[in-house]
């Protein structure tokens, strides 16, 4: 039991950027969140080139799931280590099963050699689950359960549902299941926003509540998913030239109203 089951906090929050916050979600939507997440966010484009290359819809949803599950303490860019990925899976199919692959390719990794022994170790974890898997079962999680694939990871991994690896991997694999499937499906209210260093910072500027819990709440009142809200910060976080010109090239006037975000 915890002291907030009977206990009400109040939490120190600067009501004037929440309600700026909130503002700018409600006008951006679900909507911008996806123009975000398929024209401005270079890991999709990662993922759409491994896509390609492998031809194989059920190994390319594997490995994304995957390859989430080990993106945590990396050694460079977020955007540069799934295109790291992207290149070497496309070029070196994982025949042999999964943690083989990556017992291969994570010591060489440029952007994700630290602490391989544990990221092999989940990896051995998640292995059994994700081969008891076909293209039939993923494509339900894609359409109708990404709430439940986030609990069997989690139960998979002995992981909390709301740990940031588990509910990125379902983030990643909404993006893997878009492209296979070649239809867009919202992501589920229920489901956290990922609570990573940069989220965390953000939050900070405007109240002292927990980051999963406040963006959940925002999330509530304002219609969009937290895993599209991560998708709406992302750019102003990111600190890639690149990723604003991206955002200013695909997203029009809204880009100017996401950049807001970044002022607050």
């Amino acid at each position: 039991m915890t002291l907030e089951k009977y206990v009400k906090i109040h939490y120190r929050t600067n009501e004037g950027k929440v309600e700026k916050v909130k503002e700018i979600l409600r006008e951006l939507g679900v909507e911008c969140a996806r123009i975000i997440e398929e024209k401005v966010d270079l890991q999709f484009d990662a993922l759409k080139s491994l896509h390609r290359n492998l031809r194989d819809d059920e190994l390319f949803i594997k490995l994304v799931i995957a390859n989430s599950i080990v993106s945590y303490q990396l050694s460079g860019k977020g955007e540069d280590w799934w295109w790291e990925f992207s290149r070497y899976f496309s070029s070196h199919p994982p025949g042999e099963g999964i943690v083989e692959a990556y017992s291969k390719f994570l010591p060489a990794s440029r952007t994700n050699r630290r602490l391989v022994d544990g990221k092999l170790s989940r990896l051995k974890k998640l292995e059994p689950f994700l081969d008891s898997l076909n293209i039939d079962d993923l494509r339900d999680y894609y359409f109708s359960g990404m709430v439940k694939l986030r609990g069997e990871l989690a139960g998979a991994l002995g992981s909390r549902k709301s740990a940031k690896t588990i509910v990125f991997a379902v983030k990643m694999f909404g993006y893997a299941g878009r492209i296979a499937f070649g239809e867009f499906v919202p992501y589920p209210m229920e489901i956290e926003i990922p609570e990573d260093v940069r989220i965390k910072a953000y939050t900070k500027r405007i109240t002292n509540e927990p980051a999963v819990s406040f963006w959940g709440r925002v999330s509530n009142e304002t219609g969009v998913p937290p895993l599209h809200i991560d998708s709406i910060l992302w750019p102003v976080l990111g600190g890639k030239d690149e990723v604003v010109e991206r955002l200013r090239t695909h997203c029009g006037e809204n880009a100017g109203r996401v950049l807001e975000l970044r002022d607050l």
